[in-house]
């Protein structure tokens, strides 16, 4: 499931009408919309993104495993759509196109096709407001998430769309704008697991929130070329406290060869390199208040 959506999960994030894997996007430079930065700068800081972009969790698979744990829809664990009238800055746009991005998929996911079109909408004002909208195909993913047995040509669809925003975005150097899309759309994935968690408590899910320790140092390090910028300070001492309660978990990683086969026609290529989370439920519970802390601000 992971290879198989690999180079959709920043689209899901920026688009969401479904969930998937982060993975291969275009190369892009990592650059202070504000401050010169030299070519040999420019080259160090493209590992920190690509890096995050490969290793931020799959909305897809947490939902799937949210869902096979029998959990109930909840929709009160989203943001409200008719929050978009508030947020006003570049910033709280980016970081809540990353939010709703994420619930649209959640809500996509469940069959609630209904609360996906109101995110859909929600996505989309932002996306106009963050002057991308002209490479949001609206008509076309509304369609598409309006049936319950076409994600294969919503992930596609997705992903075309994403490709032309992140172009769009990197040649007007405002990569610091898909930085807070993808740091939203982690933040509503990780919130959501852990909320699901505190009612229904799951090994799998306490997992998933402890193996995020390694996401989020990289997603400190992007975040902290943008530390000049309005917004991003506050967000970065945020996400660094959340930080130094994950360092406080032992996330071992054992390597193992990756596996090949073909599923309804698709070769999906299985990466056998796992990792073992040491984590208890004292350090989940802690993990759960801040976030949820963290995430009101952004939402509210």
């Amino acid at each position: 499931m992971k290879t198989k959506y690999l180079n959709t999960l920043v689209a899901s994030v920026l688009l969401a009408s479904s969930f998937a894997q982060a993975g291969e996007l275009p190369n892009e430079k990592v650059k202070n919309s504000n401050v010169e930065v030299s070519p040999s700068r420019v080259e160090q800081e493209i590992l920190p993104v690509g890096e995050v972009l490969e290793s931020i969790p799959s909305p897809l698979e947490i939902s799937v495993l949210i869902k096979e744990n029998g959990t109930v829809y909840n929709k009160s664990d989203l943001n409200t759509p008719d929050a978009v009238s508030r947020y006003n800055t570049t910033f709280q746009k980016a970081l809540n196109l990353g939010i709703y991005g994420t619930d649209l998929g959640f809500a996509n996911i469940y069959g609630k096709n209904q609360d996906a079109i109101s995110f859909l909408n929600s996505v989309k004002d932002l996306a106009d407001g963050l002057g991308i909208g002209a490479f949001f195909d609206y008509e076309t993913i509304k369609e598409l998430a309006e049936s319950s047995n076409r994600l294969d040509e919503l992930i596609q669809t997705t992903t075309l769309n994403f490709e032309k925003i992140n172009n769009n975005l990197a040649e007007r150097k405002r990569e610091n704008v898909s930085a807070l899309i993808l740091t939203g759309g982690w933040i509503e994935a990780v919130y959501l697991t852990a909320m699901v968690n505190a009612r229904e408590p799951n090994d799998l899910l306490k997992d998933k929130i402890g193996d995020q320790k390694i996401v989020l140092d990289q997603l400190l390090l992007v975040l902290d070329i943008y530390k000049s910028s309005p917004g991003f300070e506050d967000l970065i001492n945020d996400l660094t406290a959340l930080q130094e309660i994950y360092d406080q978990i032992e996330v071992e990683v054992i390597v193992g060869e990756p596996t090949m086969e073909e599923i309804d026609g698709v070769l999906v290529v299985t990466d056998g390199t796992r990792s073992v989370v040491h984590v208890t439920d004292g350090d989940i519970q802690k993990i759960t208040s801040l976030l949820k802390s963290i995430r009101n601000k952004v939402i509210r």
